[in-house]
């Protein structure tokens, strides 16, 4: 899994990942990234944009709820592609976490 996201933040993202922390983050995901459902992320699904604001960015990261979590999410959407379909769940985490610059709550 973690070769296939890899490739995804290297030609769909221009980003060349820190290995260790792409791992954290794909370990922090659990089981989810083995379900075809879960393992990946549907951009024009509000509920599922509010619940990663919640869970994730607010839950996880420790953000402050605001318009800038809304941006952020929306800014990475843009980078990994709105029209590619199948977006990983653990590499939007990870270009959440390095968007907001708290790579440290994988520590």
């Amino acid at each position: 899994m973690i070769a296939k996201y890899t490739a995804d933040l290297k030609e769909k993202c221009g980003v060349t990942p820190d290995m260790n922390l792409l791992k954290k983050v794909t370990i922090g995901c659990g089981p989810s990234i083995y379900s075809a459902d879960a393992s990946t992320v549907s951009a024009s699904d509000k509920s599922e944009l509010e619940t990663i604001k919640k869970r994730f960015l607010i839950g996880k990261l420790g953000l402050k709820d605001g318009p800038d979590l809304d941006k952020g999410l929306s800014d990475v959407i843009e980078q990994y592609g709105r029209s590619n379909r199948n977006k990983y769940r653990a590499v939007v985490y990870y270009l959440l976490a390095t968007h907001f610059k708290r790579e440290k709550a994988y520590a």
